[in-house]
């Protein structure tokens, strides 16, 4: 092993707000001190990490002239939490983007308020 992770950090026109949405979503502490960078901490020390890039171009999923560059994946027990998910992640400010349409098992895709996209997977553990 050469080194261990530290966090992931997502680029993003607005660190304090964009933390502030996944923090609705994990339920982790945010720190936002800095209005260049800003922390998202678990209660075990995970970390996911906001930086400021003011020529932000957000992703246009699924549109490859228009990559990704990565997404993060959440997961619920069921279908049925999805959907309580999605009202709650639309009414935070994401976007709905694609249903896998899957019964027992699937995803659905957003965009974030910065149109980094992310999945509420469900049925997959």
């Amino acid at each position: 092993m050469i080194a261990t992770l530290q966090c992931t950090v997502i680029d993003c026109p607005d660190p304090a707000a964009l933390a502030a949405f996944y923090g609705r979503i994990l339920g982790w502490r945010v720190d936002d001190g800095d209005p260049k960078w800003a922390t998202l901490t678990a209660e075990d020390g995970r970390q996911l990490a906001f930086q400021l890039a003011p020529d932000h171009q957000p992703p246009r999923w699924p549109d490859p002239a228009h990559p990704q560059q990565l997404h993060l994946d959440f997961d619920v027990d069921t279908r049925a939490d999805a959907e309580r998910a999605r009202q709650e992640l639309i009414r935070s400010g994401a976007t709905f983007l694609h249903d896998s349409e899957g019964e027992r098992s699937g995803f659905l895709v957003f965009g974030d308020p910065a149109g980094h996209p992310f999945c509420i997977c469900y049925g997959q553990s």
